[in-house]
């Protein structure tokens, strides 16, 4: 390794201490030839420039969540940003993170100050990786995405500069990181202003899966439109589970009401308890950093996801209730409220108009054949009602083409071309620079 590469790194290659939890993502397991976890910018740049000179392909790993897998890589090099990890204050509400932080230690670092930031469901989850494709969280109704709250990002380009990005510097590069995913150089660090709550009130209503007044169609409708018009500060998912591994059907609606607040909360989520017979309610008043959960697989489980937003989600119900009783796990997530005021241009996030993003999937254990094209049969004409997709949610088969609205995706490119004209950067739902 040349000496530019290992002053501001921490080099492995295989068979050395870290080097296997560095080449390991929860999707998938690499080998690449090395893996470089630089200590700043300076590092980032070195290993940019080491696999440019040497022909390298880059993985760029944060929380190693990709479903895609693309945190790793059967050879080339992995930038894993796991050193770059600091949460710092820079005053009551402005916070500097590395991108190679978790959320769960962004939140427990922010909690002493009563602050948190609206992002993801998983504590493990990387926050470089979420950020940059635009960041669903469960206070999305009432602070938008985590690129609704972000002031600025530190990257550095292929070609080794170390820039500042933000309404001003970079101002064509912000919008693109604002969604467009690792397309366009390494985010070594992003400045939130972060959001004035401490405790929320989270957990699960559970109704009777058998039985439905009205049926599975009858249930999405009810909650459809509840979720259209409750309390701002209340972000719900419908959650059907069809029977799996021993366990029967299960139907969930999983809560967040940003506040403490415990009338209020009781106020937004009554109409959410009458939807259907509830068998349990473990609602309750937890710590933002509780929402959190930790994300464990299975040795060998293989995960087919398929998600769009949805505009209007009664033309998708009777699809969405096939996609069910196929045997695919469906969510909806509500959306609106102060993610829907942000102009669709105004980040490379453009589905500002949807009211859900439906996500459906089949867990395929070890050995088994592949029964994901009858699970997911239903999704062709489900998806004609969408607009598009979430990148954090894609397998490595999605072409990132299908995700945005062309135009969108045509003023990406021109971004792509600009700072990574030679696609160094194509480990991820690649935005191609011709």
């Amino acid at each position: 390794m040349t000496t530019s590469l290992t002053e501001d790194s921490e080099v492995l290659t295989p068979g050395q201490d870290g080097y296997a939890e560095s080449a390991a993502t929860l999707f998938a397991s690499g080998t690449p030839d090395l893996v470089v976890r630089p200590r700043d910018g300076s590092g980032v740049a070195a290993a940019l420039r080491y696999a440019a000179d040497a022909g390298l392909p880059v993985s760029v790993r944060s929380g190693g969540h990709s479903v895609a897998g693309f945190g790793t890589y059967t050879s080339g090099m992995v930038i894993d940003l796991r050193h770059l990890n600091a949460v710092r204050p820079l005053d009551q509400r402005r916070v500097r993170i590395g991108a190679g932080a978790t959320w769960g230690a962004v939140a427990q670092a922010l909690e002493g100050a009563g602050l948190s930031l609206t992002a993801g469901d998983t504590s493990s989850v990387g926050v470089g990786g979420l950020t940059l494709g635009g960041g669903i969280g469960w206070m999305v109704r009432k602070y938008g995405l985590a690129i609704d709250n972000l002031i600025g990002v530190d990257v550095v380009t292929v070609d080794g500069r170390l820039v500042r990005a933000d309404d001003e510097r970079h101002s064509g590069l912000f919008w693109a990181l604002r969604g467009g995913g690792g397309n366009f150089g390494v985010v070594v660090g992003f400045d939130f202003a972060a959001q004035p709550v401490s405790a929320v009130h989270y957990g699960t209503i559970a109704y009777r899966a058998d039985g439905l007044p009205g049926g599975l169609s009858g249930l999405i409708a009810r909650w459809s439109d509840r979720a259209r018009t409750s309390d701002e500060s209340l972000t719900t998912a419908l959650s059907l589970i069809p029977p799996m591994m021993g366990r029967p059907a299960m139907v969930a609606l999983r809560c967040c009401y940003a506040s403490a607040d415990a009338d209020a909360a009781g106020v937004a989520l009554a109409p959410f308890r009458r939807l259907a017979p509830v068998v349990a309610d473990d609602v309750r008043v937890v710590p933002y950093a509780g929402v959190l959960e930790e994300a464990t697989m299975p040795p060998g489980i293989r995960v087919e996801l398929r998600n769009t937003f949805l505009p209007c989600l009664d033309d998708a119900i009777e699809g969405i209730g096939e996609l069910f009783q196929a045997g695919a796990f469906v969510e909806l997530r509500g959306l609106g409220g102060e993610f829907g005021r942000v102009p669709r241009d105004a980040t490379a996030f453009a589905h500002r108009d949807a009211e859900a993003l439906l996500v459906a999937g089949v867990m395929l254990p070890p050995g088994a054949p592949d029964t994901s094209g009858h699970s997911l049969a239903a999704w062709a004409r489900v998806a004609a009602h969408g607009t598009g997709s979430y990148i954090g949610f894609l397998g490595a088969d999605a072409a990132a083409d299908t995700a945005y609205p062309p135009m969108t995706y045509e003023r990406l490119t021109a971004i792509k071309r600009h700072y990574d004209p030679t696609n160094i950067l194509r480990r991820n739902h690649n935005i191609r620079p011709t």
